[in-house]
């Protein structure tokens, strides 16, 4: 029904940027909301942000809020994930997911779901 491709990801210096896109294709909806998550191996994955499509509310975690900031382009079906103040401990595989929710921090409200890109942040 949907599919999700992440990129942008990369090496970045301490205090230093990236940004994510994540492209969705196939039929997708306006009332949808989009989420960024990242996991570490062997770790949970957890919740770094979300946006709804249509209106654009947008939700963070704790951890990157002030840091990140999450934006997106209807027309082009993509969802951004700019990262500024980057540390180590953003190092991770970042995953983008989308599903008929408004917000939700939870990986299992999500069906559908991004293969990931690398962000590694050397210390």
């Amino acid at each position: 029904q949907v599919q999700l491709v992440e990129s942008g990801g990369g090496l970045a210096q301490v205090g230093g940027s990236l940004r994510l896109s994540c492209s969705a294709s196939g039929r997708t909806y306006s009332t949808w909301s989009m989420a960024w998550f990242r996991q570490v191996s062997g770790k949970e994955r957890a919740f770094v942000a979300g946006i709804r499509w249509d209106d654009a509310n947008t939700d963070y975690g704790d951890s990157v809020k002030g840091r990140f900031t999450i934006s997106r382009d209807n027309a082009k079906n993509t969802v951004y994930l700019q990262m500024n103040s980057l540390q180590p401990e953003d190092t991770a595989v970042y995953y983008c997911a989308t599903d008929s929710v408004r917000f939700s921090r939870r990986p299992a409200s999500y069906a559908y779901w991004g293969q990931g890109t690398q962000v590694t942040v050397s210390s």
